[in-house]
């Protein structure tokens, strides 16, 4: 018999997330109670400052200074983390709370990506609830949507869009022919990106929801470590404009896949930018949205689009879980007991094969072209396509070209070999492509 006493809750954590999560509970009690088949029931939150004006009454509430002591409150069934971090506070809360046998509900994916399994495996051995829906694409479920509704189904590959200040700014460069710079500025004053945006823009953020979801399609315990991660501050308005005129737009992608090689399995996991097709799902996922791709051996691809961050639809996420953890209908953190989880060889970046699109600036002079096509062909990579713009009132051009299949350490070599070309003005950039 499902228990119909409240479910007491304490609130770690009252920044943007946290105030919607007590605004949802408080506004929508009785049809929460309802879902739950239980009443939900805040009884102490903690914060930063206590006497900070936040829009929510806390006046009959316990309040800690210390979040830590929560996890001894007696009173308190639940637990909901969201102060964020990978280690510190955030991490000692959520083990002390599970040790306590007190259910837990997190949005914290750096601390899912890095101390997941962890958690997962204490959670277990004191039968407590531990769910993370919130971690990952904010309001799209795919936590649930890959633990639930795709349980009949091998997982063969996912690709997602899973950071919206990045896919901001991708877009903003694409739609109103904007640089990088000038991107990141509007979204930091529209509040998608902080004054520090280091973690979205180098691809970290989105790193550790790639090693959650891979953790989840995969049956691997996560392995943050060994994602190839590569943020999109050096992409230009000619690499948006280029890959448009070759049928392309530009997002960042984070992308796993369950490979073979020499006859091994290996898991590829890699967050960077990727020229993909106009009429891919994907390339019509624009502003702050995330969207994510799966491949799966039974029911085939399955596509996601939604709100990855904000008040509401985090917060829609953590009532979700508990919601779940109030009717009992908790789960697996990751599907399957921690000690069966899978330690997968992580493939090498550098056995990575694909497409590549390569932008050189270069003096107009004749045989520079022919110089880089020589190189191509020495490394035995097969061009797709090639164009030559020249640039007005200086005697340079920009040659763009794309390849078919090739390894990741050849094209490397490759583009080694041409930076050393005389008449090759700058660096070469190379964007990988993905025909999803």
């Amino acid at each position: 018999m499902v228990d119909q006493s409240p479910l007491k809750i304490g609130i770690a954590g009252l920044g943007t997330v946290g105030r919607g999560v007590f605004k949802i509970l408080e506004q929508k009690a009785k049809l929460l109670e309802l879902r739950a088949g239980r009443p939900l029931m805040v009884t102490a939150v903690s914060g930063r400052e206590k006497s900070k004006s936040r829009g929510i009454n806390l006046k009959n509430l316990t309040w800690y200074d210390n979040i830590e002591h929560l996890a001894g409150d007696p009173e308190i069934d639940l637990i909901v983390e969201l102060i964020g971090g990978a280690s510190g506070p955030a991490y000692e809360l959520c083990k002390r709370a599970l040790k306590a046998k007190k259910s837990l509900v997190t949005a914290n994916k750096a601390l899912i990506a890095l101390h997941g399994a962890e958690l997962a495996g204490i959670a277990e051995n004191h039968h407590v609830g531990f769910a993370f829906e919130a971690a990952v694409a904010g309001g799209i479920p795919i936590i649930k949507t890959i633990k639930e509704s795709l349980a009949a189904n091998n997982i063969i590959s996912l690709a997602g869009i899973l950071n919206g200040t990045c896919n901001f700014i991708l877009t903003k460069m694409q739609e109103e022919k904007k640089d990088f710079s000038s991107a990141l500025k509007e979204a930091q004053g529209l509040g998608y990106a902080e004054a520090d945006p280091s973690f979205d823009i180098e691809g970290t953020d989105a790193a550790h929801k790639l090693a959650i979801l891979s953790a989840l399609a995969f049956g691997c315990p996560p392995n943050f470590e060994s994602i190839y991660i590569e943020g999109i501050k050096n992409i230009t308005p000619p690499d948006i404009e280029y890959a448009g005129e070759l049928g392309y737009v530009i997002k960042l992608l984070a992308i796993a896949s369950l490979d073979e090689h020499e006859g091994k399995q290996e898991l590829e996991q890699r967050v960077h930018p990727c020229l993909i097709p106009k009429s891919s799902d994907l390339a019509q996922v624009h502003g702050v949205l995330n969207g994510i791709l799966l491949e799966c051996d039974s029911l085939g691809k399955l596509f996601l689009e939604g709100a990855g961050a904000g008040e509401g639809p985090t917060a829609s996420a953590v009532i979700a879980d508990i919601i779940d953890t109030a009717a009992g209908r908790g789960s697996l953190p990751f599907n399957m007991p921690v000690k069966l989880l899978q330690k997968i060889k992580p493939a090498k970046m550098s056995d990575h094969q694909g497409a590549y699109y390569l932008r050189l600036k270069v003096s107009d002079e004749p045989g520079v072209v022919a110089a880089v096509t020589t190189i191509l062909k020495d490394k035995r990579i097969s061009l797709d396509s090639l164009l030559q713009k020249p640039v007005k009132s200086s005697a340079t051009a920009q040659v763009v070209l794309t390849t078919h299949q090739t390894t990741e350490e050849t094209m490397l070599k490759a583009v080694a070999a041409i930076a050393k070309i005389p008449h090759v003005l700058e660096p070469p950039h190379m964007i990988r492509i993905e025909e999803i």
